[in-house]
């Protein structure tokens, strides 16, 4: 396949910026329609360019004559044909992909743009020295947390194969000669060969060990190597401040059990014994290699006597290693990790000087033996060798300890509310539990924390599903005796509403030994959970009640100093995604910023206790997508302080953490975006006049949205035929349900397939909707002072100025010629008339908008880069769409072969992998 490009018509340096990339892009599609032509045939190959010919004609010059030649050419394509021509274009968005991945915005002092260097240059410029960035680190919580959630459609092999060939073109830039080039080109042209004849799609729906193992790989690829490295480049940039550990993994691979049945105590043991095996083979595999190394003689050297006692305590008596102590030391820390191994996932050691004994009891006592290493090196004259090879060690101990990840438990509210109902009813406490009022619960919760005895009966028939949710508490509390305490921290309430959700769990950790004390103030133990209950406030009315729901949980007698004892930190996650789909981007993203707002002023008047936002972003702007940069820093004034965590979900982390050097970058920036909000003054607070704006528009988008998706006739219907929704639940792409109940309710139905549909159908529906109404209505009658407004905001308001620039990315994803081919689909033509005219208008009125505020017509004006991408990636995209659309009409109306299902879903592959935003 080839790839034509109108860099003619761009700028001189645009063109400078975009000549290395298409030249890969141009070599790869190259490589690509060789296999293909080779594989398939002249004719498969022939018919996929002139495809790929009028699809650049309609897409470039708006060709009709092209446009009804191409769809007549993909309509009269057999199944097994549209398999192919589907499959060549899916590969071609992966391939570019893997380019474009490797052409990063890589910022620096000069250019402006945002980098660690970057935020460093402003600290200084402000007068913020070393010493208060140190300060900020050293008591902050910086937490990117890998989900499960089913937005990544790439099978491990494809990233694995992938992976490879980015390694290749990367390699290509170091090529000394045209032989080197050559022999590389090969290289290339084996691994597309190998991509052209692997399975596109998974062929079994993913278990949870698959996602454990899944998320893992960017462990071993990027996080355990990057993350030391990053550090070191911070203490440098401090003058050589040594700063505790405050970026932390965490992960809900294993752990997340909202809606996903799927998930047992058995699944959270398997991702803490995987998760503590990768981490393990890694520190095996770096004292191997250290040991290797550090063939230093005592005789020319010198060593510590702490060193010398190490050396004689590893059990290595071979007389050629008699005056290399630090070999010897390290055999022996090896000889140790062998046996933790054993001990903790009963898995071997690939390599053994030395039998494995005397495991480590935690990675503390690991430390310790690294602590004695490091310091004999420094004081024998060899910091340069500590520094370099052994520091990054130490640190990783000390970020990953023996457990990798910190795995966050997660659970829907109702489900407790089953469970603590079933225990009450059981022990005759309460009949009828879920019956009581929200006071009446409180009540009984509270004398119920304040007991010592037990509600729990030994001997008592619970129900599969009580015993289930009782046994991961139980899990947890043996998995935190084994991994250690920071191994398991958090537990997520989903649909937090009231207090009593909160002390439901409360009670469940009581009851299976993670609470100590009681909240008897007679009593004389001090009262400490092991877990952070963590609330999920997800929909519009959650988000509203948020600081209601903290402030009457810690009015509660006792609570103040349970928290404080057991770690003096809140963390409150805040839901994208549902706030989302119940009241459409407008309303999400204020209230979100509302409840930001008012839970820190809440947790101002407590300043014992910490509060950490957990953002729950997805892949989607629908979903709290977009840069995590400029996230961080539209962040309302007062609630980042350092201390941020966030979630990283499906095709995201592929994008972010697949490539150790853009996995670098990445999280860098999550580093620099909270140090400029903590320390840096755009986290003023906006003038009032801003703040009733928003909140204004708020309302009227939701109106707006409220009125097309939960108000509109047959809605539902029209939903359901004009987006793949149907055919995504069954790709493979995750173990969890696509609906929480099994009904076609909108209000069932998860956000993450909601986006992905409304994505693939090139609408991008939750993203955009009611904003152009909002515009609109607040514009009624005005004279230019209200526009004139509403500029200002988005001149100097980061919120504003980051909410209008996603919603700039996704229109510009948007394609109404492409959607209109799915509104077809709708059997009802009157129904898809009626509500794809309203879509219609609404986007119409959002690009209006949108130029009247940002002074601009054309979409992604401030971000050439990405305009220039879709710009080169929309031809090769539509064809996919297309027969998307075909082969569905095919199947629902009775073609049920194996060809058109294997279309469909590689379609949707394809589609999500050229947009790069699934759901």
């Amino acid at each position: 396949m080839q790839v034509e490009t109108d860099a003619a018509n761009s700028s001189s340096s645009a063109m400078l910026d975009d000549q290395s990339l298409l030249a890969d892009i141009r070599l790869l599609g190259r490589l690509l329609g060789d296999t293909v032509r080779e594989q398939e045939g002249v004719a498969a190959f022939e018919r996929i360019e002139t495809i790929r010919r009028l699809s650049v004609a309609v897409s470039r010059n708006g060709d009709m004559e092209a446009d009804h030649k191409l769809e007549a050419l993909l309509r009269s394509l057999s199944a097994s044909e549209a398999v192919t021509v589907i499959r060549a274009f899916s590969y071609f968005s992966h391939l570019a992909n893997i380019a474009e991945d490797l052409h990063p915005l890589q910022g620096d002092e000069a250019s402006g743009a945002p980098s660690l260097a970057n935020t460093f240059a402003h600290l200084r410029k402000a007068s913020i020295g070393p010493g208060k960035v140190a300060q900020v680190l050293s008591n902050g919580w910086v937490s990117p947390v890998l989900t499960a959630h089913p937005t990544e459609v790439r099978r491990k092999s494809l990233l694995d194969a992938e992976h490879a060939i980015s390694a290749l073109l990367q390699a290509r830039q170091h090529a000394r000669s045209k032989a080197e080039l050559a022999h590389n080109e090969l290289q290339l042209r084996a691994r597309v060969s190998q991509l052209w004849q692997t399975e596109l799609l998974r062929q079994a729906r993913l278990t949870v060990r698959d996602e454990i193992a899944n998320t893992l790989s960017y462990y071993r690829s990027t996080f355990l190597r990057q993350i030391p490295l990053l550090y070191a480049d911070i203490e440098e940039r401090l003058g050589g401040l040594r700063i505790p550990p405050f970026l932390r993994m965490g992960t809900w691979v294993g752990g997340d059990r909202d809606g996903n049945p799927n998930v047992r105590a058995d699944s959270l043991a398997n991702a803490l014994r995987m998760q503590s095996e990768t981490t393990l083979r890694f520190y095996l595999s770096e004292v191997h290699e250290l040991g290797a190394e550090l063939s230093i003689s005592r005789r020319y050297a010198g060593c510590s006597q702490a060193l010398e006692a190490l050396a004689a305590r590893s059990g290595d008596d071979n007389p050629h290693r008699d005056d290399e102590p630090y070999r010897r030391a390290l055999i022996g820390v090896y000889a140790r990790l062998a046996a933790t191994l054993e001990e903790l996932t009963g898995q071997e050691a690939q390599r053994h000087a030395v039998a494995p004994a005397n495991p480590y009891p935690n990675a503390r006592a690991f430390l310790a033996d690294l602590e004695i290493v490091d310091d004999s090196l420094r004081c024998h004259h060899s910091e340069v060798i500590a520094t370099q090879r052994l520091e990054p060690l130490i640190r990783a101990a000390e970020v990953f300890g023996f457990h990798l990840a910190t795995v966050d438990l997660r659970q829907s509210s109702d489900r407790h509310e089953e469970t603590i109902a079933a225990l009450l009813r059981e022990a005759r406490v309460a009949p009828d539990y879920a019956a009581l009022s929200e006071e009446e619960k409180r009540a009984l919760l509270l004398k119920l924390l304040g007991d010592p005895r037990p509600v729990r009966l030994v001997d008592a028939a619970y129900s599969e599903d009580v015993a289930s949710e009782l046994a991961i508490f139980e899990r947890a509390a043996e998995m935190r005796k084994t991994y250690g305490h920071e191994s398991i921290r958090h537990y997520i309430v989903s649909h937090t509403e009231t207090v009593s959700d909160l002390l439901e769990v409360l009670l469940l950790q009581k009851e299976c030994g993670m609470m100590r004390g009681t909240l008897d103030p007679r009593d004389a133990n001090i009262v400490a959970a092991d877990l952070i209950i963590v609330p999920l406030f997800e929909t519009i009315g959650d988000l509203r009640n948020a600081a209601v729901i903290m402030r009457e949980f810690y009015a509660l007698p006792g609570i103040v100093k349970l928290v404080t004892n057991s770690g003096a930190q809140q963390d409150i996650m805040l839901g994208y995604s549902d706030s989302n789909k119940d009241g459409g981007i407008l309303a999400s993203i204020w209230e979100l910023y509302r409840a930001s707002t008012a839970l820190a002023d809440f947790f101002s008047s407590l300043p014992s206790i910490a509060m950490r936002l957990f953002h729950g972003r997805g892949g989607t702007v629908g979903r709290g997508g977009g840069p995590s940069y400029d996230a961080i820093l539209a962040q309302p004034p007062g609630t980042v302080n350092g201390q941020i965590r966030l979630t990283e979900q499906g095709e995201v982390i592929a994008a972010k953490y697949a490539n150790p050097q853009i996995g670098r970058i990445n999280l860098e920036l999550l580093v620099a975006a909270t140090l400029e909000a903590t320390l840096l003054s755009h986290s003023k607070a906006p003038p009032p006049e801003f703040l009733e704006v928003a909140k204004q528009l708020a309302q009227w988008g939701m109106d707006a949205y409220r009125g097309l998706v939960y108000e509109t006739p047959d809605f539902v219907d029209y939903f359901f035929a004009s987006t793949p929704i149907s055919e995504i639940a069954s790709l493979n792409i995750g173990s969890r349900p696509a609906s929480r109940k099994p009904s076609r309710r909108i209000e069932d139905l998860r956000a993450i397939p909601w986006s992905f549909s409304w994505g693939q159908a090139r609408l991008a529906l939750p993203g955009w909707y009611g904003f152009g109404s909002a515009i609109a209505r607040f514009r009624e009658g005005d004279d230019g002072t209200k526009l004139e407004l509403l500029k200002r905001m988005y001149r100097e308001w980061p919120f504003f100025r980051t909410l209008l620039s996603n919603i700039d990315m996704i229109l510009s994803k948007t394609d109404l010629s492409i959607a209109r081919h799915y509104a077809g689909l709708v059997q009802d033509h009157a129904l898809a008339d009626r509500i794809y005219g309203e879509i219609e208008t609404e986007w119409s009125r959002a690009n209006a908008a949108l130029a009247d505020l940002t002074g601009s017509s054309e979409r992604l004006a401030d971000n050439p880069a990405l305009a220039r991408s879709l710009h080169h990636r929309f031809p090769y995209i539509a064809p996919l769409n297309y027969l998307q659309v075909e082969l569905i009409r095919r199947w629902r109306s009775g073609q049920t072969g194996d060809d058109i299902r294997q279309g469909i879903l590689m379609s949707i592959n394809g589609v999500a992998a050229g947009l790069r935003n699934t759901g």
